[in-house]
């Protein structure tokens, strides 16, 4: 909790810095870079740099942290915090890693705001910043003690054992253990990080969801290659999808992240859009591993069928939990070959759909598409707590901090 003192300087300087926040957070980036450029290999997402999409990460983060240090301190952002923690954790971020950005933090800080940092304005930005990095910390050794690793054995050689092709843009891997070393199975919703060499000898991390649950021996994740718009297409997922083959190995970290499913016996609704449907159905081929006899609704919105990933996986595991349904949504028209029990053109409007009384719900696809289910949801009265969501890419922090 940020001393008296330090509130009030944080909050009387909070609108200057969240006005200049992307500047800083470019300034830093490059200060960090200059000094470390070793961090660029297999920390850093370089894609996400060259979009920004990087600096808008931190940006949001600090700022939405500071904030609700200041209105409302006896609260402190749990979920935003656990949410960096596990990314962090899949990155095998060490702690002495929070100095060197604490020190080009607060340079940035210093560069854009100019004479505006007095000693006083430093002292209290600073103790935002280490109560921010200790939260981490902390979480972060915890994570890496239940899995009974550290940071430097986070990772782990797989061996690609199947390749399949999903659509035109995704391809599916399932990947098995190289040694006798034990594997933690995942929990349902969690992803693993790749750590891929790239043709410049640069390792570059993206973190694929885990689409089916572990068998002890195995893992599967899907990959959609990212195909630029009047910009580079991802490098790392067209690596991937065009070149990695049955027999090559692949570096990933051990499963980390906070979506998890709650199997407690209430009703869940899986809210989907393209991609997003990764984690939904390694959720689903968990409840079908449990037998379980929760009620389960899965909502999917695509294009149209044939690029509805998982599809096959989906709808196999639907019919094997009873009473699943399966309700989707396609802009190109409302035609479908699969078992389905409605079939809607256009995009995913949840009011097409009598929602189970009581219900958790998992949201995953792209930012807006998310925004809108969750928005929709809270205006019929479904609680923020009760909305979990999984992000690919930029994280929608102020909701975590506004839950």
């Amino acid at each position: 909790m940020l001393s008296d003192q330090a509130r009030q300087v944080v909050a009387a300087t909070l609108s200057a810095v969240t006005d200049n926040i992307r500047a800083i957070a470019d300034r830093f980036y490059q200060r960090l870079f200059a000094a470390h450029p070793e961090l660029i290999d297999g920390l850093f997402n370089r894609g996400n740099q060259a979009t920004g999409a990087q600096q808008q990460a931190i940006a949001g983060a600090v700022v939405a942290f500071a904030r609700a240090q200041v209105e409302s301190p006896e609260h402190p952002p749990e979920r935003l915090l656990t949410r960096i923690g596990h990314k962090h954790a899949s990155l095998g971020v060490e702690p002495g890693m929070y100095g060197i950005v604490h020190d080009n933090l607060m340079a940035a800080i210093a560069d854009v705001l100019g004479d505006a940092v007095t000693p006083q304005v430093a002292a209290a930005w600073d103790e935002v910043y280490w109560l921010l990095a200790h939260a981490l910390i902390n979480i972060e050794r915890g994570l890496y003690s239940g899995h009974g690793l550290t940071p430097r054995t986070v990772w782990r050689t797989w061996e690609v054992a199947r390749r399949i092709p999903e659509t035109d843009d995704v391809v599916t891997f399932v990947v098995r253990r190289v040694d006798d070393r034990l594997v933690r199975r995942s929990l349902p919703g969690q992803y693993v990080t790749a750590l891929m060499p790239m043709p410049d000898g640069v390792r570059q991390p993206r973190q694929y969801s885990l689409s089916r649950a572990d068998d002890g021996r195995h893992r599967q994740f899907s990959v959609k290659r990212i195909r630029g718009e009047g910009g580079p297409d991802g490098e790392v997922s067209t690596l991937m999808c065009q070149d990695l083959r049955v027999g090559d190995r692949v570096t990933l970290s051990a499963p980390y992240g906070d979506v998890v499913l709650d199997d407690s016996g209430r009703p869940v609704v899986f809210a989907s859009a393209g991609i997003g449907v990764t984690p939904m159905a390694g959720m689903l081929s968990h409840l079908v591993t449990a037998e379980s006899g929760l009620r389960v609704m899965v909502l999917h919105a695509d294009v149209d069928e044939e690029s509805f990933p998982l599809r096959g996986q989906v709808v196999a595991d639907i019919a094997k939990l009873p009473g699943a349904t399966l309700h989707v949504w396609y802009e190109r028209g409302a035609d479908s070959e699969l078992a389905v029990d409605d079939v809607f053109a256009g995009l995913m409007d949840i009011s097409q759909v009598q929602l189970p009384d009581d219900a958790l719900y998992y949201l995953c696809g792209p930012l807006p598409f998310m925004r809108d289910v969750r928005g929709a949801l809270i205006e019929r009265g479904v609680a923020p707590s009760d909305i979990q969501y999984e992000v690919f890419g930029p994280d929608l922090w102020q909701a975590d901090v506004e839950d």
